[in-house]
């Protein structure tokens, strides 16, 4: 099986749930297997610090993870217009992926989920894309040949899968959000298997 790497940061439970449609999308390609990992919350006590395993939900990542997926699909709810600290302060520690160039062509996609429609949603997409084309991936979107992003009243962008949690941050995924999430996690598996064929 080849592994595909869905790692995720989530606060209430929205970004979990994307992740989770976004794996099914994964794995609905032959061949494919998701990888669900998440990261620790980051304190403002320099002191405090996280257990080594989470006590529920996906492990942590680690760097191995992320040399090791022959893709990736990397989320985050909206902080400002930006990726949460949890995140960044991850995506801060991979100088030596950067270096040894482990990361390059790889396919990755991005996704998140903001409180309100224009909540900063896409500005955060293209926050986390930096990094990313930084370490070398190739980053891919939604194509408009999906329907739902000519006919959503909620999350979905051509730059990756994105829900409205609300005010409260207990919105469920939408259908629409639901089968954009699906789409955007085949098409990576899609072409991590299309890769694999023409350089084997």
């Amino acid at each position: 099986m080849t592994h595909i790497l869905v790692l995720y940061y989530s606060r209430h439970g929205a970004v979990k749930q994307m992740a989770q449609y976004i794996a099914r999308g994964i794995e609905s390609v032959a061949g494919m297997e998701a990888k669900i990992r998440t990261v620790p919350s980051v304190s403002a006590t320099t002191e405090a610090t996280e257990a080594a395993v989470p006590e529920s939900g996906a492990p942590y990542a680690s760097l191995q993870d992320l040399k090791d997926c022959a893709g990736l699909a990397l989320g985050s709810p909206t902080r400002f217009g930006n990726m949460a600290a949890p995140m960044k302060y991850f995506l801060d520690q991979t100088s030596s992926l950067w270096l040894s160039g482990n990361l390059v062509n790889k396919p990755a996609v991005v996704f998140s989920s903001s409180s309100t429609m224009h909540g900063g949603q896409e500005t955060t997409l293209l926050s986390m894309m930096l990094p990313l084309f930084h370490l070398g991936f190739m980053l891919l979107g939604l194509p408009y040949t999906e329907a739902d992003l000519n006919t959503t009243q909620s999350g979905g962008t051509p730059y990756g899968a994105t829900h409205v949690a609300g005010v409260s941050g207990r919105n469920p995924v939408t259908e629409e959000e639901q089968r954009l999430c699906f789409a955007l996690g085949k098409r990576l598996a899609e072409m991590v298997s299309r890769l694999a064929g023409e350089f084997t």
